[in-house]
């Protein structure tokens, strides 16, 4: 299964492709500059070679490219970047799974909640995509700082939303590829709160001076 990683420079983005290679996943490294993109990835593959990770090899290249070719295509771009990159990938997003890990934070207030006249950035991309694709969201509450070493244990659950049951199924079992636990949270209307749980993050991390704060579910 190729998966494409939409901002995959980032170090979310980063993080989870150099998890899922490790796990056997082929992943597409986007970027809106295609020498960017495939610069990223050949960072990536030195990292893995260096470390010793038997892993698939990563590529990348520009959005549009590395969308078309994907099975499953993640969106992990900061929310200001959301529409125009939807814009570039759309015709190429037809019958695939969208897994977005956008969270809309108003800067300078970003440990403050803030939510989109659609409710969260992930119906806000299922609106913009109509029939053309599925979204499903996943991702936001996974601290940037320990996901690009893959040998790191992240202490935090995934909260998957979305209206279709295999479709979150897929994300769980990124999740477990990753390293992480993925439970499935419902309908993607809850995106709302699971993206707000970043900002909430984000004000503990400041409060008390940590950087990889996180959440997990009790009882299950």
């Amino acid at each position: 299964m190729k998966i494409a990683v939409l901002g995959g420079t980032g170090s979310e983005g980063r993080g989870l492709g150099l998890r899922w290679a490790i796990s056997g996943y082929e992943v597409l490294i986007g970027s809106r500059d295609a020498a960017r993109g495939a610069r990223a990835a050949n960072e990536m593959n030195e990292e893995l070679t260096h470390d010793g990770a038997r892993a698939m090899q990563i590529r990348g290249g520009d959005n549009p490219s590395m969308a078309s070719e994907a099975d499953i295509v993640v969106l992990s771009v900061p929310y200001k970047a959301q529409q125009a990159t939807l814009k570039a990938v759309r015709d190429v997003l037809h019958g695939k799974l969208l897994i977005s890990v956008v969270v809309p934070l108003q800067p300078p207030k970003v440990s403050h909640v803030w939510r989109p006249p659609a409710g969260s950035a992930a119906q806000e991309a299922q609106e913009y995509l109509a029939d053309a694709a599925r979204v499903v969201a996943a991702f936001q509450n996974i601290s940037a700082e320990l996901l690009p070493d893959p040998h790191h244990e992240v202490d935090c659950d995934v909260l998957i939303c979305g209206d279709n049951r295999d479709d979150k199924a897929v994300a769980i079992e990124l999740s477990q590829a990753a390293g992480l636990r993925g439970l499935d949270a419902g309908p993607l209307q809850n995106a709302s709160v699971v993206e707000g749980l970043t900002a909430v993050l984000i004000g503990l991390n400041i409060r008390h001076k940590v950087k990889h704060s996180g959440i997990r579910i009790t009882g299950l």
